[in-house]
């Protein structure tokens, strides 16, 4: 019997099981979206913290609880699985979910590591298994008629750049709290850890755990990885031929690996480039992606974009107040009926994070990166 095997085939009627892995913060906010399709009945929730559990447990009365995700995918009753863990257990737990037949809908960057990748895509798909990643601007209303309006029709003329930025995230900048200054004992710290070498317990470590660099890739990964995937999609090209990057830790000197200043180039075959800069300092805050032509450019961010022709009149176009991580989870919901490739297919996800990880080896190594696109291989130097 194959792992694909043990998924029930749905009918338009039939119910929709869900576990959840990872249920701090983001990943109770995401639940609370799949919640919205009444087809959604959540069956079993994760994670590694007790009081995490517990207000999961309130979120979905009824749900079994477990602190070892592995025993959740045992479940085999269990259709498809979210995924809001830390982003170095994202790939291991992916993985062992694909090949317990289950879809998996997990939060972006789909990987820590550029090696992870290959392997994700090749679980989901040997196993036949549909496999989103949370990158929600692949659904966003408004992100999908600004390409069909300017970029299908060629409106921007010859795109040379795009820039990205994101200023002043806050989220970087988390202070464990008081009741985190002593280890809990609900909390598996070694388990949080996983497959990172040990350290003793550091609830800024656990807590603001996007600051350092054995658990994720910093800004880059973390917010590039949106921004990124928007140029892939409104380009249509996902591989860069090149990645260079400086910055460091500037002014938050505070154990923090990840820097708080951060710029990334890369290029791109069609002769463009694409940049990201960020930084944590509150003198500037913001966020959007611009794509840069000979005709005029466009600016675009998660609540309107702007059309600027060259020499001619600016257009603004609201999207209006709401997330649209909604469309993203119920395309998700979709494929896992129709067993089409969602939005932000697994792929798409490991692209958007290869192209963010080669700004980041840029970065430790100090050097340019070159890429093969075809071979998608870092060149030796």
């Amino acid at each position: 019997m194959t792992a694909a095997s043990y998924s029930r085939v749905l009918g338009a009627n039939d119910r929709i099981l869900l576990g959840a892995i990872g249920v701090g913060d983001r990943g109770r906010h995401v639940l609370s979206l799949f919640q919205k399709n009444q087809a959604v009945q959540v069956g079993a929730v994760a994670d590694i913290y007790g009081v995490s559990i517990d207000h999961a447990l309130q979120q979905a009365p009824g749900a079994k609880s477990f602190t070892d995700y592995r025993k959740l995918l045992e479940i085999k009753e269990l259709d498809a699985v979210l995924i809001a863990t830390p982003d170095h257990w994202h790939a291991r737990t992916a993985i062992d979910a694909l090949n317990a037949g289950k879809d998996v809908y997990v939060e972006k960057p789909l990987t820590r590591t550029i090696e992870e990748g290959p392997q994700i895509v090749k679980a989901a798909r040997v196993n036949e298994r549909v496999c989103q990643v949370g990158m929600q601007q692949r659904s966003g209303p408004h992100y999908l008629r600004a390409k069909k309006e300017y970029i299908e029709t060629g409106k921007l003329g010859k795109i040379t750049l795009c820039r990205t930025w994101w200023h002043g995230n806050t989220y970087h900048l988390r202070k464990a709290p008081a009741s985190l200054q002593q280890k809990p004992s609900n909390l598996d710290w070694a388990q949080f850890l996983g497959p990172v070498r040990w350290r003793d317990w550091d609830p800024q470590q656990y807590y603001n755990w996007r600051a350092y660099l054995d658990f994720g890739g910093g800004q880059v990964t973390d917010l590039f990885t949106h921004w990124i995937d928007v140029v892939h999609m409104f380009m249509g090209k996902e591989v860069p031929t090149s990645a260079v990057a400086s910055g460091g830790v500037y002014a938050y000197k505070d154990g923090r690996t990840a820097p708080d200043t951060i710029n990334v180039l890369l290029e791109y075959p069609d002769d463009y480039t694409a940049t990201f800069e960020a930084t944590l300092v509150p003198g500037i805050t913001g966020a959007a992606v611009e794509f840069c032509g000979t005709k005029g450019r466009l600016w675009i961010d998660r609540g309107r974009y702007e059309w600027h022709p060259l020499g001619g009149q600016a257009e603004t176009v609201q999207a209006g107040n709401y997330d649209f991580t909604l469309d993203h989870v119920n395309n998700f919901l979709d494929c896992v009926r129709t067993r089409q490739r969602p939005n932000g297919d697994v792929l798409i996800g490991h692209r958007s994070a290869q192209a963010s990880h080669l700004g980041n080896i840029a970065y430790e190594q100090k050097r340019r990166i070159d890429f093969d696109p075809v071979r998608e291989e870092i060149l030796p130097l």
